[in-house]
């Protein structure tokens, strides 16, 4: 019998993309302040791995005998780390930020269970067309990205915003790299088609 499969998140995106893989997983909020994370000096990288190990970290130590997956997300802008904008001036101010450039979308991923740790990186390449300030005023008011990563929902409207998207996973834009951790989780013994 696979011991108990929990998801670190109170993202919806995520509840519905592991569920692709699963049906028998718990949600559990981690409880995590992201801010002290972003203060500390960290490439974009480290801070997304830290972030998913620290969310991860938090819902493991309530059940250690679980198998726990967790996960965060940020934009790499020129070196500098885009979150959730939380506000529509912060997700205008980030989409006109993106404007005309290449930035990549960090997916990082932490499995924590008794037979350990295990954690990866996907990295998505994403270039966004020129926007006037009108048309990136309009998206947030339409698509509302307040809670995502870039400010943009790839899988509504967001998709008009870009002129190319590289990855080797597609589900890693929403959240969650589901072709990596799907084979992490049949390692792990989970039945997973």
């Amino acid at each position: 019998m696979n011991p108990r499969l929990i998801l670190a998140s109170s993202s919806k995106y995520r509840r519905e993309l592991l569920s692709r893989l699963v049906t028998d997983f718990t949600p559990v909020s981690p409880e995590v302040d992201e801010s002290s994370f972003h203060e500390k000096s960290a490439s974009p990288e480290q801070l997304a791995i830290r972030l998913a190990l620290e969310k991860t970290r938090v819902v493991f130590d309530q059940y250690p005998n679980a198998v726990v997956i967790g996960s965060d997300q940020l934009v790499d802008l020129d070196r500098n780390a885009l979150g959730k904008p939380g506000t529509s001036a912060a997700a205008v101010a980030q989409l006109m930020a993106m404007s005309g450039k290449q930035h990549r979308l960090l997916t990082a991923v932490c499995v924590l269970s008794p037979a350990g740790q295990i954690e990866f990186l996907n990295e998505t390449l994403l270039q966004m067309r020129s926007l006037s300030r009108s048309e990136a005023e309009r998206y947030v008011t339409l698509d509302q990205p307040l809670d995502c990563a870039g400010s943009y929902r790839i899988e509504r409207r967001g998709i008009a915003l870009f002129e190319s998207i590289r990855t080797d996973d597609f589900t890693a834009i929403m959240g969650l790299p589901l072709i990596r951790l799907s084979q992490v989780l049949r390692d792990l013994r989970f039945a997973v088609p």
